[in-house]
């Protein structure tokens, strides 16, 4: 017992040193973080800037978030659009490292990617790249967790497919509170109406809302969603006006806290998936 004060303090600097040696790294928002720690593992130091049940979109950063990207060895962003506010943090914080594209390689203007899982599979092969360029050392810990994590979303795929399969093909259709389910729709066969455009800052005029409550009359869609992180107002009135069922609000653009059914990318598809699946049943 005598020994142990001394063994800690021999160890200590040691494993300071270590952990002093993990690539720093920024992802922009917590679906995206979710995805870098997947690859990155322990080997690498993450800090997430806008973190859960908060809208990317309408993000305003704080001082904290341009000393930690200061710091950082490479930058993980959306791309497309997503993050408006990202390239003036840079820019304020001097960011000198690399920037890595998660949705490099995606030509279509619709930034939620990810609602699709080819193209977080893509997404994750672009983080890859990135991390493995970035820190060579370790990039065979990186190919390794990629690939199992690769296999995962191989799975997570499937499943979504089977799930949606249960609906028969005219029922496949639900109402959202913003446009971000563009790649799901075209992945997985389902219609998707929504109040807003595919930024959530956007406002839709009196017009848009009366159109969309005649055509959830006419089409008999139950299925109606509130995303996390939107207001309810307008969904509701949409639900009232139309007789639409509000269900469990969807994870569309930010995961749950870690005590909520969406605290990673995975779990984030599949409750939105049993959610979606569920609703549109009644259809």
């Amino acid at each position: 017992m005598r020994l142990l004060p001394f063994l800690i303090a021999l160890l200590l600097p040691a494993a300071c040193a270590l952990a002093d040696t993990r690539l720093k790294i920024v992802a922009t928002f917590s679906i995206l973080g979710d995805l870098v720690a997947e690859v990155g593992g322990d080997r690498i130091d993450l800090a997430v800037l806008v973190g859960p049940d908060t809208d990317a979109h309408a993000y305003q950063p704080k001082p904290a978030d341009a000393r930690a990207l200061a710091a950082a060895k490479a930058l993980v962003r959306n791309g497309l659009g997503f993050e408006g506010w990202i390239d003036r943090l840079a820019e304020t914080a001097s960011f000198k490292g690399r920037h890595i594209v998660a949705s490099a390689g995606v030509r279509n203007k619709d930034p939620h990617c990810w609602q699709d899982v080819a193209c977080a599979r893509r997404y994750v092969a672009n983080i890859l790249a990135g991390l493995a360029e970035s820190d060579p050392a370790n990039a065979g810990s990186y190919r390794a967790r990629a690939a199992a994590y690769e296999a995962r979303l191989g799975t997570l795929d499937a499943w979504i497919r089977g799930e949606v399969a249960r609906v028969p093909a005219d029922r496949r259709k639900a109402i959202t509170s913003h446009d971000s389910f563009g790649y799901f729709a075209s992945a997985y066969g389902v219609t998707f109406h929504a109040a807003r455009g595919v930024n959530t800052e956007s406002e839709p005029s009196a017009r848009d809302v009366a159109q969309l409550i005649r055509q959830v009359r006419e089409q008999k869609i139950k299925a109606l969603f509130l995303e996390n992180m939107t207001n309810p107002m307008l969904v509701n009135q949409i639900a009232r006006d139309s007789g639409a069922t509000v269900g469990p609000s969807l994870y569309t653009d930010a995961l749950s806290k870690a005590d909520g059914p969406a605290a990673s990318y995975e779990a984030m598809m599949r409750h939105n998936v049993a959610a979606l699946v569920a609703g549109m049943l009644k259809n």
